[in-house]
């Protein structure tokens, strides 16, 4: 047996563990309202599953907040490499960063409601909270460049493109891809904290809100399995994504 094989038996011997331990409470307990059974919520989940309603607001939440990663994941990006560039910017930029990891997102959520739709505002604050991740890591990727082959580039007249792929490229990239790890995760759980507490129509943010708000704790149940799934899709995905541009620079280069 493979060291895979071993991690993917051990993995599926917790999930049964977990999932033995919430029948068992399910059972102890005996009322749905209070806490469903495993089997109740999965098959409430493939019930939603089966409804086009359900695939609109999926999708619509998933674009929604989607837009926000991705925006803020490029705004991060350039701001780190203005302010590696320019130590005042990085001085005047750095309290702000740190201001926005340390505020809960609850309060952005409510002072953004000030200002901002209910439509817009859960990807502007799924952005807000992967902005300063990402800046943070790139920042520290550029930084971590090494000085003897960036000499090396200026003495042999490397073109900015090529500095870029040789040297600046597979230095940030595990930085990146570290930032992105933990920031897709971050930034879709806030973004679905958003629509809970603004209920923007249709999102799975309300779906949680009402089943809540009418006691249907099963579907309650059946949406976060939802969230938590396509947690893990998304960032499959895109860090697989991010991988795959990574080796295709690395090869054209080469």
């Amino acid at each position: 047996m493979t060291g895979r094989h071993r991690k993917l038996l051990l993995s599926l011997a917790v999930l049964a563990f977990w999932l033995g331990l919430w029948f068992v409470a399910s059972k102890l307990v005996g009322q749905e309202l209070l806490l469903p059974s495993p089997l109740q919520v999965f098959r409430r989940f493939l019930q939603l599953c089966g409804t086009q309603t359900f695939w609109h607001t999926v999708g619509t939440s998933i674009l929604r907040v989607l837009t926000g990663i991705l925006s803020a994941t490029l705004l991060g990006v350039l701001l780190a490499v203005l302010t590696e560039s320019s130590a005042l910017l990085k001085a005047l930029l750095s309290p702000v960063m740190a201001l926005v990891k340390s505020t809960p997102v609850a309060s952005f959520i409510i002072l953004a409601l000030i200002w901002l739709g209910r439509g817009i505002l859960p990807a502007f604050i799924s952005g807000l909270m992967v902005l300063p991740v990402v800046w943070a890591s790139v920042s520290a990727g550029i930084a971590a460049q090494d000085p003897q082959l960036l000499e090396m580039a200026r003495v042999y007249a490397f073109s900015r493109s090529r500095v870029f792929r040789r040297i600046t490229l597979p230095t940030v990239l595990p930085y990146f891809r570290s930032a992105l790890s933990s920031a897709l995760g971050l930034g879709w759980k806030a973004g679905i904290a958003a629509e809970v507490l603004t209920v923007p129509q249709p999102s799975i943010g309300k779906m949680i809100f009402e089943s809540k708000l009418y006691l249907e704790t099963t579907d309650l149940f059946a949406w976060t399995l939802a969230v938590i799934l396509l947690s893990l899709v998304i960032e499959r995905v895109l860090l697989k994504l991010v991988r795959r541009i990574g080796g295709k620079g690395g090869a054209a280069d080469a």
